[in-house]
């Protein structure tokens, strides 16, 4: 996390302004301050419980997330003040959430029904079975921009109504109010009494209910999930930068203060990065990677098994911006494999200096494809791969090959997303613990054959719901240009440029495509007699 700055800049303290951003995720909660010059001044964090009630349940108490949304402003604002600020100088609030997760909770008493389901939860894989059987459910990808699966929280309300009593009765008696994370949040910060039920069209995006093209609740895509509109309260979808919609925090350390900026996680990491223009992409590389990548004001329904989403919506007369949303199943989790399976390091930040012990992969391609593989691959019957292994192969050789592999996947998934958008990559802003070892992001230059930027404050995700709220008020950030002109200019910011030969580049990278097609078809019942399919055999059996 970076050090927030410890003094006022050369402006007097009087003359300063700052911009709030509410961060929360699936494991904590923080609150960031930062100034005119996008650096943070105070932050605090909270973790919270993570419920998992049953295998492939992962559920979040509502209030608990507030309450720790709550104790991080006031932290934050207590050292914000100690330095000499006040809270005048707070211009604005910003917000990003985790996305798809579904909040349920009664419009009358403005209190939960339910826990909330968190956007990995897998309990709706039958609805979603059921689901892609009906009638029009090719047409669905084609308005949403998404394809049926357990992510939406459009199957989570279903598998609700369905199951929940509490819910159930709600919606029957007209006094459910349904919601993602930001919902509920600004719905309660502003106070239960303003009734402020609103959403932002980067997390509507991700819901299934909003047609992508308009920006507005379908009926068609509601009528497909079975959803009484006149039943279920659902938030007025508003762009994600507005001086009005969302209210301004009822209590507490920065009561008065609106909220002027909303953002679902992904899209606040691309903003952060100020990736404004067509063809440049962010990749945050954490357990997973998650790419976005800016296809401008059309969205893009994808031929190879991308997400099409809203990237950012300022609202003010300027148009959205579009996305194709792509993830690797495995990136930090491939080295946390090499340290707790294999026992090659003991500490995950080692894995560089492992890595740069050797010159080369020494032929090794590892497929790191221990839950099959993502886009563009959808290749379920995969399994993690070591190919290449000889006598001269030293853990080196793997540690280097492990890496290799995120940066092959990254270059997949930015090669569809380039021919689904017919625009050339300009660029690939990085964040995430991965992207703080140089040795991977010079890997991943000349894998993709792209120059690839790290910020040297790396709170891009705070950073651009900052924005957002920034470009809402008047007196903050005049534009886009401003924002980008200060990014660049930020002391510490790194860029990889490629450095590697194309040709040794393509054929690196034709190895791992080959490497790829022979991962496959490793999860087939016909390899196992009946006896060893129900665990009476010993010996693999071939047919």
């Amino acid at each position: 996390m970076a050090t927030p700055t410890d003094t006022p800049m050369a402006t007097t303290a009087e003359q300063e302004w700052f911009i709030g951003s509410i961060d929360q995720g699936t494991t904590s909660s923080r609150f960031l301050i930062f100034n005119r010059h996008m650096d943070p001044v105070a932050s605090h964090q909270i973790e919270f419980e993570n419920y998992y009630p049953e295998s492939g349940w992962h559920e979040h108490d509502a209030l608990e997330l507030l309450d720790s949304v709550e104790q991080c402003i006031e932290r934050a604002m207590e050292q914000f003040t100690f330095k000499g600020y006040s809270k005048s100088q707070v211009r604005a609030v910003g917000i990003t959430t985790q996305r798809e997760t579904t909040v349920c909770w009664d419009k009358q008493t403005g209190e939960p029904l339910c826990k909330a389901v968190v956007w990995p939860d897998t309990r709706t894989k039958d609805i979603v079975r059921d689901l892609k059987q009906y009638p029009g459910a090719h047409a669905v990808p084609e308005l949403c921009g998404l394809p049926l699966s357990t992510y939406p929280s459009s199957v989570k309300l279903v598998w609700l109504l369905q199951n929940d009593l509490a819910v159930r009765n709600a919606y029957e008696e007209g006094r459910l109010a349904f919601g993602t994370v930001d919902s509920w949040l600004i719905y309660r910060l502003n106070g239960k009494d303003k009734s402020i039920h609103v959403t932002d069209t980067t997390n509507a995006s991700r819901t299934m209910f909003m047609n992508l093209h308009t920006l507005q609740y379908d009926t068609r895509l509601l009528s497909f999930f079975g959803i009484d509109p006149t039943k279920v309260a659902l938030p007025r979808i508003v762009p994600s930068s507005d001086p009005e919609a969302f209210g301004s925090i009822g209590y507490g350390a920065l009561a008065g203060v609106k909220i002027a900026g909303c953002l679902g996680d992904q899209s606040s990491a691309l903003v952060g990065q100020c990736g404004f223009g067509p063809g440049q992409a962010k990749n945050t590389y954490g357990t997973g990677c998650f790419l976005l990548y800016n296809v401008g004001s059309k969205p893009v329904i994808s031929k190879y098994g991308l997400l099409a989403t809203v990237a950012f919506d300022f609202g003010r007369g300027r148009k959205p911006v579009y996305a194709l949303e792509g993830s690797v199943a495995v990136g930090g989790s491939g080295v946390k494999f090499l340290m707790n399976n294999l026992g090659f390091i003991r500490d995950s930040t080692k894995v560089g200096e492992l890595a740069e012990s050797v010159k080369d992969n020494g032929g090794v391609v590892f497929v790191t494809a221990f839950s099959g593989l993502f886009a563009p691959y959808w290749i379920d019957d995969a399994k993690g791969t070591l190919f290449g292994i000889t006598q001269h192969t030293q853990r080196g050789h793997i540690a280097r090959a492990t890496l290799e592999a995120t940066c092959f996947q990254t270059r997949a998934i930015l090669e569809a997303m380039e021919r689904d958008s017919s625009h050339r990559l300009a660029s690939l802003a990085v964040d995430g613990g991965m992207s703080n070892s140089d040795l991977t992001m010079q890997t991943q230059a000349d894998i993709s054959n792209i120059r690839v930027e790290r910020p040297a404050m790396r709170e891009t995700t705070a950073l651009g719901a900052a924005i957002a709220a920034g470009l809402a008020v008047d007196g903050c950030w005049n534009d886009i240009g401003e924002l980008t002109q200060i990014t660049r200019k930020k002391p510490g910011r790194k860029v990889f440029e490629p450095h590697v030969d194309r040709k040794k580049a393509q054929r690196m990278y034709t190895q791992w495509e080959r490497a790829v097609e022979m991962s496959r078809g490793w999860v087939r019942d016909d390899l196992y007699s009946d006896e060893e399919k129900f665990g009476g055999g010993h010996l693999l059996v071939f047919e």
